[in-house]
């Protein structure tokens, strides 16, 4: 069987991560981050991976996620394009969305 798992939510989506994960999630604001590090608080559900599954009602009482910032950057640009037939209207734009690179060290129950 797979290891202990969690599934957080941040930046308005779920997320499931074990140990030693890698994630990009939204970014993550300086006043949620100390120094490198950054906590989970809102755990919706822990499994040891065998039988125990603790399930939050919304959110599991006492657990927590820490991870590692690994960095802060954008993503590929998203071209959007706004078009009209028959009127000559057509309007081009560019996005990049911000994200946070997170490595998970541990799940605390």
């Amino acid at each position: 069987m797979a290891g202990m798992f969690a599934i957080i939510q941040t930046g308005g989506k779920q997320y499931k991560v074990s140990e030693k994960d890698t994630i990009r999630i939204e970014k993550v604001p300086a006043s949620e981050r100390s120094q490198s590090t950054v906590i989970f608080r809102e755990v919706l559900l822990v499994s040891d991976g065998a039988n125990t599954v603790r399930l939050g009602t919304p959110v599991v009482a006492g657990a927590s996620v820490t991870g590692t910032i690994i960095r802060d950057a954008k993503a590929k640009k998203v071209r959007v394009v706004k078009y009209k037939p028959k009127t000559r209207y057509k309007k081009e734009v560019g996005h990049r969305q911000l994200f946070t690179e997170v490595r998970i060290d541990k799940i605390t129950v």
